[in-house]
């Protein structure tokens, strides 16, 4: 996608329908970009053409006592976060910024760029990910007509949920032109609880333990010794606890009181540097530094260990990895292979009904190998039927997903 040759700039929905039009009587697929933060995500599949949203722009609905905000798709994620943050509110999915591992400016990401991918930070085992929050769209579908689904409140519909399809889909669905998100109050102060002194495996238990007490715990991971931003000479279970001052401190007791009968030792990080570290967390800024091959796996919390020890025991050369969302995510990064040693992680996450997502690999390797979980065959004819219900010339994204469209 480095090569592309042509860039057309939309500044508004009738732009994009035009360009859909034309895009259909050429039979000429394009890919879409924001900031440009994600084009070294997914498949390597080249185009010679590329629409832009970065002149549809500006926040076109904001209101804080009812908690909305609406945007269309270029505005930069950076200015949304900079009001909501003016008004003591936030994106409570916290998009992660894929800057620090794909290359580019941080903090230049869009947020349509966010909802195409779904982009969710460490809070998603509480707040939901980015899609339980998207509470209506505009776009351009790959016919070339607009589309508006959702409205301004969360309420369940029958048929499909556009929201829930559109979001995570690469931009292979449809091109968005305005999203309208559920804001929520920012929390008053935060800590972060650590757990030290025990082995992976109750570092980890620790986590299940406290997502399962009534301490309101918004974010769960485990550092293994040594790894950065901590640094710690031991394991790390990271609890952070968000709200009013005085119940963030009673709440950190309790949670003291219920885990101290393994023996660990306790610390606590204060706001700032808890916000520091979860923003780190956020990003997979601990596996930037390395020049390897990164992997997201993704597995039931009391798994995530099993799958780790499934590749340690099969030789896979691991450099640098950590556990978010209670165990249930790793992210992992090995010294290169020519199949990014997918022949060995995708049995071994497989075996655990998880999947695999290849996060950053070489143009070449991403060209060749699988960069998302292959489908079951019936769960591949349906994702088939609903990229054709959109876009049935395959002009979206092309080879973006999955080679066969």
């Amino acid at each position: 996608m480095d090569a592309l040759l042509a860039t057309l700039d939309i500044r508004d929905a009738a732009a994009a329908v035009d360009a859909l039009h034309a895009a259909n009587t050429r039979k000429t697929p394009f890919a879409i970009v924001g900031a440009g933060s994600k084009k070294r995500l997914g498949r390597y599949a080249p185009l010679q053409q590329q629409i832009s949203t970065r002149a549809l722009t500006g926040v076109t609905l904001y209101e804080p006592e009812e908690l909305v905000l609406s945007a269309r798709a270029g505005t930069p994620l950076r200015e949304i976060e900079e009001l909501l943050d003016a008004h003591g509110q936030q994106l409570a999915f916290e998009p992660m910024d894929y800057a620090p591992l794909l290359g580019g400016a941080t903090r230049s990401a869009t947020i349509g760029g966010a909802i195409a991918v779904n982009a969710s930070g460490p809070r998603r085992i509480k707040a939901g990910a980015a899609r339980d929050h998207l509470l209506g769209f505009h776009c351009v579908t790959g016919r070339g007509e607009v589309v508006k689904s959702g409205g301004r409140v969360m309420k369940n519909v029958t048929g499909y949920d556009l929201s829930k399809l559109v979001c995570g889909s690469y931009g292979t669905l449809a091109l968005l032109t305005e999203v309208t998100l559920k804001v929520l109050p920012k929390a008053e102060t935060e800590q972060t609880l650590l757990v030290l002194g025990l082995d992976e495996a109750q570092s980890l238990a620790q986590l299940r333990r406290a997502s399962g007490s009534p301490h309101e715990v918004s974010s769960f991971a485990m550092l293994p010794a040594g790894a950065a931003p901590l640094g710690l000479d031991a394991n790390a279970a990271l609890l952070r606890i968000e709200g009013p001052e005085i119940s963030v401190s009673t709440r950190r007791e309790a949670l003291i009181a219920q885990l101290g009968d393994t023996g660990a030792r306790f610390e606590t990080l204060p706001q700032n540097e808890s916000g520091a570290l979860w923003a780190a967390l956020r990003d997979v800024t601990p596996l930037a530094a390395h020049s390897g091959q990164i992997w997201r796996l993704s597995v039931a919390p009391t798994d995530g260990l099993a799958v780790l020890d499934a590749l340690r025991n099969a030789g896979a050369p691991i450099l640098a990895y950590y556990y978010d969302w209670a165990g249930g995510l790793v992210w992992l990064c090995l010294e290169p292979a020519g199949d990014a040693h997918a022949t060995t992680i995708r049995p071994a996450v497989d075996a655990r009904g998880g999947h695999a997502t290849l996060i950053r690999a070489s143009d070449d390797i991403r060209a060749r190998v699988d960069v998302f979980h292959p489908q079951p065959a019936p769960l591949a004819a349906l994702t088939k039927r609903v990229k054709e219900s959109f876009d049935p010339a395959h002009l979206l994204e092309r080879g973006r997903m999955r080679e066969a469209f």
